[in-house]
């Protein structure tokens, strides 16, 4: 059986190349286009912004790659989010020696929650789309109830040095974060054999379950990282905004999911990789620069986007 799914992995990962491909041509026409439309757009410092809002889409991204490649889907990654910014800020409160324990508390509860949703998904067999709507209500219940409704504290000099501080004043921090954990998710997917089960459920639940797979527990897990990973995520971004914000994280649930499948990974799972998420989430908010800069409506950068999504869906499908 490892055979035949190596033989079939191989296949997949050529095929999976000339999406990744097509996907960084675009972006790399999509920069030319840029530079074309407003001159700076290729600076490095320019780069370098784009590339720093794409690290939070990428991270919370890492999550619900692995949550789709089992087949299923995670809506509570946004208000996750917003948690993680709020109570980040509270426990910090602008002390640098609150840091890395707030952080370790924030992804902790973020992965209890993640922990919960996993949990009804793969024991009680409710819908994804249910229970992480859910879950995701009940997050922004409780961080109402403990902000009050007006977020209070601010992110210490460290955590705004990772947001927005840079490496020997050349190369931005939060990149470098996000640089670290896509390997890290690259290594977890391709070369590890919880990567390879992960792959096994996507792709047949049941024939993974007769296999000896703990396809349950698995599952749970993998609900339990994507709920750190949102959290995490709502943690960093404290560090750019620098105080919390309510609502922070509400785009970013359509987003992440956008990004994931704009990157090529089968939306009823088994199929992808976090490499076409990268390249997903680079030419996603690569897009909303240049809609922003040509001055495009709300309304009309919200169509351009879908368009975008339904044409590299249509040519990933008919590879």
């Amino acid at each position: 059986m490892n055979r035949v799914f190596d033989k079939l992995k191989a296949i997949d990962f050529l095929s999976q190349n000339k999406l990744i491909f097509l996907l960084f041509l675009l972006i790399f026409i999509l920069f030319i286009i840029g530079e074309i439309l407003a001159r700076g757009f290729l600076k490095l410092d320019h780069i370098y912004t784009i590339l720093r809002t794409t690290s939070f889409l990428g991270i919370v991204s890492i999550g619900q790659t692995l949550v789709i490649l089992t087949g299923g889907i995670d809506l509570s990654v946004g208000p996750l989010i917003t948690m993680g910014n709020v109570f980040t800020c509270m426990l910090i409160n602008g002390i640098d020696a609150n840091t890395f324990w707030a952080i370790l508390v924030v992804i902790f509860l973020g992965m209890i929650f993640g922990c919960f949703s996993g949990l009804f998904v793969s024991y009680l067999r409710i819908s994804p789309l249910v229970i992480t709507l859910v879950t995701g209500s009940i997050v922004t219940g409780i961080t109402l109830i403990f902000s009050h409704g007006a977020p209070k504290g601010l992110a210490s000099p460290v955590l705004r040095f990772i947001g927005v501080g840079r490496l020997f004043d050349i190369f931005p921090v939060i990149i470098v974060v996000w640089i670290i954990l896509s390997c890290l998710t690259i290594l977890l997917l391709n070369f590890s054999v919880f990567g390879r089960k992960i792959y096994y459920i996507g792709a047949n639940e049941k024939t993974a379950l007769m296999s000896g797979i703990r396809v349950h527990l698995l599952k749970t897990i993998v609900y339990s990282i994507s709920g750190g990973a949102a959290a995490l995520t709502g943690s960093l971004m404290a560090g750019y905004t620098r105080t919390a914000f309510l609502g922070i994280g509400d785009e970013y649930t359509m987003w992440s999911i956008a990004t994931v499948v704009i990157g090529g990974t089968s939306i009823t799972g088994g199929k992808g990789g976090y490499l076409g998420t990268i390249a997903g989430a680079i030419l996603f908010i690569l897009l909303e620069s240049i809609l922003t800069i040509v001055k495009i409506p709300e309304a009309g950068r919200r169509i351009a986007n879908g368009a975008i999504i339904l044409i590299l869906i249509n040519i990933y499908f008919k590879q």
